[in-house]
């Protein structure tokens, strides 16, 4: 698979949010570089733990703007981060029942994700950002 590289076609103009994405695709494609992980492998349940962290941290930093400069989408937004939660705890329940397809399921997932949610979920809000002149 191949990795995801950071363009400014990902860049939602909020330095802080910018500098978060590029460290989640950082977080992936170290995973698509170890294609050889297995289920149960310290890389699967490291780079989840890692994601589901960086993911909790970086919703907040993002949640926190769009509630304070009410950005008027924002339930829409948020439920997004939820329906993320709750798949990387499945991803983690399947990993501790040792499910062989998990490794391959887990980045596709993320990759695809990630990848929409920037590029079409969080550019609705960019130029929302840019009128309130939040950089």
């Amino acid at each position: 698979m191949e990795k995801i590289n950071w363009d400014d076609s990902f860049s939602v103009g909020v330095k802080k949010i910018d500098e978060q994405h590029r460290q989640i695709i950082g977080i992936i494609n170290k995973l698509i570089d170890s294609t050889n992980a297995s289920v149960d492998s310290e890389l699967i349940s490291d780079t989840l733990m890692e994601m589901a962290q960086y993911a909790s941290d970086h919703f907040e930093t993002e949640e926190h703007l769009l509630t304070e400069y009410k950005y008027p989408d924002y339930k829409s937004h948020k439920d997004h981060h939820i329906e993320f939660r709750k798949n990387t705890v499945n991803f983690s329940m399947d990993t501790l029942k040792y499910k062989r397809t998990v490794p391959v399921e887990i980045l596709t997932y993320l990759k695809e994700w990630w990848v929409n949610h920037i590029l079409k979920i969080d550019m609705k809000y960019k130029a929302f950002f840019v009128e309130k002149d939040v950089k």
